[in-house]
């Protein structure tokens, strides 16, 4: 205000692109040391506190982190953050428990190996400083609960039980034993400290009986459910129901009530306190298999409205479905396709237009999708086509041949976004992951190494923003386009892949997976 005239405010820019740097790392290797499978990492979830960090592995654990700077000056940190306090520590964690969630089994009806893998894990609501998850493999879904449990421990009497008196022992007799009217028994083998234990000489001045002297206290994890048989194909999906209100920093109540586990070809619906049925809602099994033209890839529910999700597919669409239409969803509120390009059909479209994983943004406004070559981001309002797509490695289109026939081209990626919503994250090879601004005029596009210097593979390449032709802007962004080397000039490597990252919900922070070990960057 000056003079009681408004002052306009000069309209704010994209925001600056993040400086990224190393946090942490758990399981790191050696130089020339051998990951063994079991301990690949398999699943990453922060829970909506950010204050824990849950992966689970091939070998079917789960490992918890918690975090240890939550608490500064005596103040919860995201009270100093809201209160614009100065915070000089970044985001740290440490190991708090573990415990084997899966186990391999057998499906003898269908002559079948389970594998152990854990495939998503899901946090659910706290209660009475006890932690709640869910956790998958193929067949089975498993709802844990993980709390401190004090460990009592009894001192013993001042009595020493090494010092025997006699033989310490009387023939066993096979006549029955009689016990006296107030419990104790005639026979001196009986009488505890009659035959273990000897009084020095003088007796003793006060006899000790055994007391509670501390507690101890340990992390136990308890299987409270178990959800099984309700699969025919491989679980690809497990999300919760979380009513929340997005108030900044601070995500509140949650009905904790309901959850939706997605296999290739059916969508189910649970109640977490009903572990022997559930409800099929949504089955694109045709009635002849020959005629299957796609499958469900990934089912997220909306983050505000309980009767609302959204599921990818294999062709490479997005259909959002309303509980409250019909029980059985045949039919989608929302269909997001993008159309596709004359004359660009090949082999290999349908293969790279699967959708391996979806995220909603915080506020449920947009849907994150990740396809084999690109990031796409959907309005919620707008199913005419994505709003903007991020080519995350464009530079291997002409070796799709060749990642045909190692198998590579059908590696599933997942991708994250930011709790302010300005940013996405995803993989790709040669341990690499790439983040990209989303806010409209950014042009941030950086791309990281899974290593204790994230920079140093890095190359800056200017994303090109290029507009399309509809009347609605859609921002692409490449970067280096070599065939034969990846975005920062470097030779490709398709062992090392990147399949698995979160993103904190509050603060910029993301954790990844390279193999067995577990790479944590802030910025």
């Amino acid at each position: 205000m000056n003079g009681g005239d408004e002052v306009a405010a000069a309209p704010a820019g994209p925001p600056q692109s993040l400086d990224w740097k190393f946090s942490q790392v758990f399981g790191e290797r050696t130089a020339g040391e051998e990951v063994q499978e079991v301990d690949i990492i398999s699943a990453i979830e922060f829970d909506k506190t950010g204050d824990h960090l849950a992966t689970g592995d091939r070998g079917g654990r789960v490992v918890l982190f918690e975090r240890t700077d939550t608490k500064d000056h005596g103040v919860p940190r995201r009270d100093l953050e809201r209160m614009e306090y100065p915070i000089g520590r970044h985001p740290e964690f440490r190991y708090k428990t573990e415990f084997q969630s899966h186990e391999p089994e057998f499906d003898y009806l269908k002559s079948l190996e389970i594998e152990e893998k854990i495939n998503k894990i899901r946090w659910c609501q706290t209660a009475n400083g006890a932690l709640f998850l869910l956790s998958t493999n193929d067949k089975t879904i498993k709802f844990w609960k993980v709390q401190e449990k004090k460990v009592k421990k009894i001192s013993d009497m001042n009595l020493d039980p090494s010092k025997a008196v006699g033989n310490g022992s009387i023939a066993s007799s096979s006549t029955p034993k009689h016990c006296l009217a107030n419990g104790g028994s005639p026979d001196r083998s009986y009488n505890y400290l009659g035959n273990d234990f000897s009084f020095p000489p003088g007796g003793l001045p006060s006899l000790r009986l055994p007391v509670v002297t501390s507690q101890e206290t340990n992390l136990v994890a308890r299987c409270r459910r178990v959800y099984a048989h309700a699969h025919d194909y491989h679980i690809n999906s497990v999300s919760n129901n979380r009513y929340t209100d997005i108030v900044p920093l601070i995500l509140l109540s949650s009905d904790g009530e309901t959850f939706i586990s997605a296999d290739d070809l059916r969508i189910n619906l649970w109640n977490l306190e009903i572990s022997n049925q559930s409800f099929n809602i949504v089955d694109v099994k045709p009635a002849n298999m020959e005629d299957l033209t796609e499958v469900i890839t990934s089912a997220e529910f909306h983050p505000t409205h309980c009767n609302t999700l959204a599921y990818s597919s294999s062709k490479g669409s997005i259909r959002v479905i309303d509980l409250r239409q019909s029980a059985l969803c045949d039919s989608h509120a929302k269909l997001f396709e993008e159309p596709e390009a004359p004359g660009s059909r090949s082999f290999f479209t349908e293969i790279i237009a699967s959708i391996s994983d979806i995220k909603f943004a915080r506020d449920g406004r947009y849907i994150l999708s990740r396809d084999y070559m690109t990031l796409k981001l959907w309005d919620i309002n707008m199913d005419s086509g994505p709003v903007a797509t991020f080519q995350v490695h464009e530079y291997l289109r002409p070796k799709l041949c060749d990642l045909y026939e190692n198998d590579s081209i059908f590696d599933k990626f997942e991708c994250c976004l930011s709790g302010d919503g300005l940013r996405v994250a995803t993989g790709s090879y040669s341990n690499l992951f790439r983040v990209f601004g989303c806010a409209p005029g950014s042009t941030e596009a950086t791309t990281l190494e899974a290593s204790k210097n994230p920079m140093r593979r890095q190359v800056q390449t200017p994303s090109r923003p290029s507009r399309s032709l509809s009347s609605i802007t859609r921002v692409v962004r490449r970067g280096a386009e070599n065939p034969g080397v990846d975005a920062n000039g470097n030779a490709f490597d398709f062992t090392t892949k990147l399949l698995h990252l979160a993103w904190h919900p509050t603060e910029n922070s993301i954790a990844c997976a390279a193999a067995n070990s577990l790479y944590m960057y802030y910025a």
